[in-house]
């Protein structure tokens, strides 16, 4: 079987504010939560109008606060920007505050420009201490010893979850010496998905938290009553990208009747082959898509993302897209029932 979650992009549009936005977070981990998704995953951003989730850990806590079993966490923080001992008392908290329901996603991109790099007081080379960053994170999460002299507070002994995040091989081969669970980014980055999977699965080597790979990976989609519908619901997530393309990140955009009319054909090019992994339709569409994603991939976990423009809508979309799973699902547990 394959576990169902959430990249929640925390979007801010030109009919919300941030607040809104996180508030609609919220909600939409709530409604996932009666759905039968695992957990809901919100991403560390910086200099960007249109994303609410910038003080990451903050965001996890208010989504927590307004669920009950769900896990919640981050996908991910993004360690180059931060010390690992800050980071180990951030969710260290939240562990306390929600136990066994949080998780730490960690990635080795800024998440944002070089200006709010400068900003932040990070150096230009700080994602080359990544792996350290990770290794050193594991130990304040470790059980303090009895002289230790730098605890991390609350999180000394705390069962935080770790899992590394990527978008090309590198993450993969990180994951898979540290013996922890790896999620690839294929809801924008689809090109590598399969060599990543390859080189993770191959070089893994079990860990105390991990005994075998456990790979989730990211995909778009967008489900509404008819295809029609959920076409003309995509065209928001697609000026996103085509506004990625020209430099010139704003707010989400509504939906409108034919994007030919919005991007040029070098825009409709990039757009279209970061958003290679999305399905697109009705329940029966997306049903297809997501069997075979999972058949070709092997997953564990696929995580949707679902970015529909109206919260509404957006909330139709995450129910029907449960609804378009839980009947292979059940074909996959009879099929392994029928061969004990």
């Amino acid at each position: 079987m394959t576990v169902l979650s959430l990249l929640e992009l925390v979007r801010v549009t030109q009919d919300t504010d941030a607040g809104t936005a996180i508030n609609n977070a919220r909600d939409l981990a709530a409604h996932a939560e009666a759905w039968g998704y695992r957990r809901v995953w919100v991403a560390e951003h910086h200099n960007m109008v249109g994303i609410a989730s910038a003080a990451t850990s903050v965001v996890i806590g208010h989504i927590a606060s307004g669920t009950k079993t769900i896990r919640v966490g981050a996908g991910g923080i993004m360690l180059p920007n931060h010390a690992p001992y800050v980071i180990a008392e951030q969710f260290g908290t939240l562990e306390r505050l929600y136990p066994g329901r949080i998780d730490l996603g960690l990635g080795r991109a800024p998440g944002t420009d070089q200006l709010a790099v400068r900003a932040m007081r990070r150096s230009a080379d700080a994602s080359d201490q990544f792996p350290q960053d990770v290794l050193e994170l594991q130990a304040f999460f470790a059980p303090a010893s009895p002289n230790q002299r730098i605890i991390a507070v609350p999180a000394a002994g705390a069962n935080v979850p770790l899992w590394i995040l990527g978008s090309s091989t590198f993450g993969a081969m990180l994951a898979a010496d540290l013996g922890l669970p790896y999620a690839f980014a294929s809801h924008f980055a689809p090109e590598m998905l399969l060599p990543a999977l390859d080189a993770y699965r191959s070089r893994f080597k079990p860990s105390a938290q991990l005994d075998r790979p456990y790979v989730v990976a990211g995909i778009n989609v967008i489900a509404a009553d008819t295809d029609a519908e959920a076409t003309r619901l995509a065209t928001t997530q697609q000026m996103s990208f085509a506004d990625m393309v020209r430099g010139q990140r704003g707010l989400s955009k509504p939906p409108i009747a034919d994007i030919e009319t919005y991007w040029s054909p070098y825009e409709k090019a990039q757009a279209t082959r970061m958003l290679a992994r999305s399905i697109v339709g009705s329940v029966h569409t997306v049903r297809a898509g997501l069997q075979a994603f999972v058949a070709e991939t092997g997953l564990d976990e696929v995580m949707i993302v679902s970015d529909v423009y109206q919260h509404q809508a957006r909330l139709r979309s995450v129910e029907l897209i449960a609804e378009a799973m839980t009947p292979l699902n059940a074909q996959a547990l009879r099929d392994e029932l029928a061969l004990c």
